[in-house]
């Protein structure tokens, strides 16, 4: 989605995007007929303020009255006047930054090595992901031995802990067969899930007998996993989920849990059709998909053909290469676009032939030979190109077996080295051609499958994935494979996390591993018994790469050898359906370079697709609040590859105040004192001890972990001392502030009435924050509260207000409406940056402001923009007095973005100028007190259009404040 924004030209810092006050600059005002004034005052509003006649703006320019510039900038140096005295006062910006100043002496800036920092971080990601594959390793070696031992028993009999059935009790009050008692504890690791620590259940897709003998076999074998389960936990208690997913169709999890059905009672879940066990079991192989569409496949027959195309595309992921070619009387790929090619089998491609594939129709003759013919030659040509998986390649046949003669083309092509398995799948009920179809395939070194069902596909197409594991399971290679990233499918909180985590920590990555049968009576025949795996939470994985470390606006990313995002704060893999959070369809397959949009040249990602390690340097337009407003940054790269996987960590280190990172130290006493005060917290997502190591420090926040480590209670606490250090010297800085704020709200004079609160935050997660005005009593209620993240320091982002006041001239505030659509009260923070400077290096040392009520605001513009009924009126031309709140003029206080603040009309705060004064703003433009700023979102979600009209908003992206701005564009062309 393509969609433009407006900035404010008139800033005085490369960077300004903000409404703002600041003193000692010059001013530009516009009004209507009026001119640009430029006057000579010494304050200076940094937001724009227009007054439009609205009932002028039809007439002719004649017609048209003036409003003298000089009375726009006396209300607006008097207004910019009151409202940094309040937003100064009752935030204690003044003292803070002279708090600073002062300790400047005994401080040290140092520049950020990003190259370093990088290597780090990857060796510290490789260390982490190294346990885990251990941890498989184990697994797959304890399920190998366990089956090497175990004598299958056709007739053996073995209750077992199904984990649909636990704690399930009959009529009589009776556990049910496989329920049995199964104690369950919530579990602050495990996303606070009832679990079993200390044994793994099993789940059954309803589609397999829980009792037949393979199964019961199985997991018999299988009981041996839970000693190395408890044991893996105990080495690392970082793991989370571990499991074995048995090529029969059971799955053993560890912790246990309760396994929920869903609405229909039905457990769909099959770990043979997830990715991790697809990916362990098989190798990349380049697939190209046949279809007969000729006449005798109409009806039945092709909605099967359909269904087994579709499920034949769910087995493939992005380390596979695939096409479709559909056959009658003559070939045709399903895409033209991808004619004569292979393409990767990501997720975008899969669901592109999905809908491809429902268009097909039956009609003509089957010539099986041409279609033959030109799956070979793609086949060879992805050989001799050194294109697609250069690994194993399959031809999957799908037809009701009539057709032609067909031997030749395989004594032609695949003979005799049969570098091309076939595998076919006969189509109907009817098996007349059932030997034609089954001589393919044996003598392709595939497998025949007859389908006559659609309850028949799932089975039949996993048939082939067996085939393609045999060499593997024969040569013995215990592979290790990594996912891409996906979703935990087993939480039950979803909607919680959903509204209180950043999006791009909600997903997780698996590393499985296979295992092989090891009988020397089976060896031979490549049986695979399953795929054991554990799951890595990427919140989990980035905690490693500490915020602090990283700036203001600095991050750290994670990309696949694909070229697709396992973790970027900028990553949005959920969409607002209603009022729910549900994942994309996409949302693990977006493109790194659908997100760093800006690498036209694609020189990052194809860096780190190939592993490389480097640095790169790259202008930016970083956009904040959901997009409505844009930064303007030159960004440095720092990319590494992490060893022995295929994800590359790219860091990203903001030029400027984010190249430099200060310290200064105090004693712990002294720091542990101001550590208490109670207006103080720390960012509860930040790592400064680790917590999660032991059971029983779980129920610590990081301010008790931290308080109680630097006591002496915990030693065994893990922390980082770095991070402690400058929490401490944070603390002893700004511990003034209580005392100050204090002070205010004992003042006699009282508080302004509409001053709801003053806050600060500084670079190590520190916030203190005092609230004038009680709960009952506050106009805007969620303000830094803990469901209030975008204001909040988080694992992938420093406060909104912190960030845009990084960019702002230290010292000036500025302003903005955090949330103009909620329902509650309409608040404004003025926030300012505080500043360290040494020899000529200057360090952000944290960010102050206040929060006041709209009306406050309001009440004192409405009464400055009115002139006195006594004014001179005689040699005035129009309207006189002049009154903003009159139904003369239309009077709006907008920010250097063109979103209005003040306006009479209470319903169009927050809304963008130009869609509601079209004309003006393109005036604007023109005359250079506005620029268009183009920005993309490539990871906008459009509905389907509706056949009926409605005024619903089509558009799913949460750029919805930029899509108002698209709006007065219309108008440029009306003009």
């Amino acid at each position: 989605m393509h969609t433009r924004t407006a900035r404010a030209t008139h800033a005085t810092h490369a960077t300004y995007m903000q409404l703002s006050f600041s003193t000692g600059a010059e001013g530009r005002m516009w009004c209507p007929g009026g001119g640009l004034a430029r006057p000579g005052g010494r304050t200076w509003v940094g937001f724009a303020l227009w007054i439009i006649c609205a009932s002028c703006l039809c007439l002719t320019a004649n017609a048209q009255f003036r409003i003298p510039p000089e009375t726009v900038q006396q209300w607006a140096n008097t207004f910019a006047g009151e409202i940094y005295s309040i937003a100064t006062k009752y935030s204690g910006s003044n003292l803070l930054q002279k708090k600073f100043k002062d300790v400047e002496p005994i401080i040290r800036i140092d520049e950020v090595d990003g190259s370093a920092l990088a290597q780090k971080f990857a060796k510290e990601m490789q260390q982490m992901l190294g346990r885990k594959m251990k941890s498989v390793k184990r697994l797959a070696e304890s399920a190998e031995d366990a089956d090497l031992y175990h004598t299958f028993n056709e007739t053996l009999e073995f209750d077992y802990y199904n984990s649909v059935m636990v704690n399930t009790m009959d009529e009589d009050g009776e556990f049910v067969e496989l329920g049995g008692e199964f104690v369950l504890e919530e579990n602050e690791h495990f996303s606070r899930l009832s679990v079993n620590t200390s044994l793994s259940d099993i789940q059954v897709p309803t589609n397999v007998y829980n009792k037949d003998p393979d199964i019961l076999n199985g997991i018999y074998m299988s009981e041996a996993l839970n000693t190395v389960f408890i044991s893996n936990f105990k080495r690392d208690p970082t793991l989370t989920w571990q499991y074995f997913g048995s090529s029969t169709g059971f799955f053993r999890l560890y912790p246990g849990i309760k396994w929920t059905p869903d609405e229909n009672g039905v457990i769909t879940f099959d770990c043979r059709n997830r990715n991790w066990y697809i990916q362990a079991a098989t190798s990349p192989k380049d697939i190209v998909i046949v279809v007969d569409v000729s006449g005798s496949m109409k009806g039945l027959r092709l909605t099967i053909a359909k269904h087994t195309i579709r499920t034949i595309l769910d087995t493939l992921g992005e380390n596979d290469f695939v096409n479709i070619i559909a056959y009658n009387d003559y070939v045709h790929y399903v895409e033209p676009c991808f004619e004569g090619t292979l393409v990767q089998a990501d997720l975008d491609n899969r669901e592109h032939f999905k809908l491809l594939v429902e268009e097909l129709h039956a009609k003509g003759q089957g010539k099986v030979k041409k279609a033959m013919k030109e799956s070979f030659r793609i086949l060879n040509e992805a050989t001799t190109q050194g294109k697609g998986s250069l690994c194993n390649q399959a031809i999957m046949l799908i037809t009701d077996g009539a057709m032609e003669d067909f031997q030749q083309v395989f004594q032609d092509y695949n003979w005799p080295e049969r570098k091309v398995r076939v595998f076919t799948y006969l189509i109907g009920r009817e098996v007349t051609f059932a030997d034609n179809v089954k001589w393919i395939a044996c003598n392709n070194k595939g497998y025949y499958t007859h389908i006559s069902t659609l309850a028949d596909v799932q089975e039949n197409v996993m048939e082939y994935l067996h085939v393609l594991s045999r060499p593997m399971v024969i040569n013995h290679d215990h592979d290790i494979i990594w996912t891409e990233a996906y979703m935990d499918s087993v939480l039950p909180n979803k909607e919680q996390l959903f509204n209180t985590q950043a999006q791009s920590m909600l997903l997780m990555t698996t590393v499985a591993m296979p295992v092989f049968s090891k009988k020397n009576e089976t060896r031979s025949h490549g049986i695979l018994l399953g795929v054991v795996g554990s799951d890595v939470p990427l919140r989990e994985l980035m905690k490693l790469a500490p915020r602090y470390k990283l700036g203001v606006h600095g991050y750290a990313f994670l990309n696949t050898n694909n070229g697709y995002i396992l973790s970027h704060p900028d990553l949005r893999p959920l969409y607002k359906e209603g009022k729910k959070l549900r994942p994309k369809p996409n949302y693990n397959s977006v493109d790194l370079s659908e997100v760093e949009w800006e690498d036209t040249e694609e020189t990052l990602r194809t860096a780190m697709v190939k592993g490389e390690t480097g640095t790169f340097s790259m202008d930016v337009r970083a956009s904040v609040e959901k997009g409505k407003r844009v930064m303007f940054l030159t960004n440095d790269y720092f990319y590494t590859t992490i060893k022995d996987t295929p994800f590359s960590l790219g860091l990203v280190l903001t030029q400027g105040h984010g190249e430099y990172i200060f310290t200064g130290n105090v004693s712990i006493e002294e720091g542990l004192h101001d550590l208490m005060q109670p207006d103080l917290t720390l960012a509860d997502e930040w790592t400064y001890c680790e917590t999660d190591i032991d059971p029983q420090h779980r129920k610590f926040s990081q301010l008790m972990a931290v308080v109680r480590y630097l006591r002496g209670e915990e030693p065994e606490l893990e922390c980082d001392e770095e991070l402690l250090q400058t929490v401490l010297f944070d603390a002893v800085v700004t511990a003034p502030m209580e005392a100050y704020w204090t002070a205010l709200s004992l003042d006699e004079a009282g508080i302004e009435e509409g001053v709801e609160a003053a806050f600060l935050g500084t670079r190590a997660g520190l916030m203190r924050l005092t609230r004038y005005v009680g709960t009952e009593k506050r106009v805007v209620k969620k303000f830094l509260t803990s469901s209030d993240k975008e204001n909040l320091f988080t694992m992938d982002h420093f406060p909104l207000w912190y960030r845009r006041a990084a960019e702002h001239p230290p010292g000036s505030f500025l302003y903005y409406i955090p949330n103009p659509e909620s329902r509650d009260g309409k608040g404004v923070v003025a926030t300012t940056a505080v500043t360290v400077t040494i020899n000529d290096k200057m360090a952000i040392a944290a960010a102050i402001g206040v929060q006041m009520t709209l009306e406050l605001m309001e009440t004192r513009f409405w009464a400055i923009a009115k002139q006195p009924n006594d004014t001179d009126c005689s040699r005035v031309d129009g309207a006189c007095p002049l009154d903003c709140e009159s139904m003369l003029i239309n009077c709006y206080i907008v920010d250097s973005n063109g979103f209005i603040l003040i306006t009479k009309d209470k319903k169009d705060v927050g809304k963008f100028l130009g869609e509601l004064e079209g004309a003006v703003m393109t005036q604007l433009l023109r005359m250079g007190m506005f620029k268009r700023i183009s920005l993309y979102d490539y990871q906008a979600m459009c509905k389907n259009p509706l056949h009926h009209a409605n005024s619903a908003r089509p558009l799913l992206s949460p750029f919805y404040g930029l899509a108002s701005a698209l709006k007065w564009l219309l108008s440029q062309f009306l003009l």
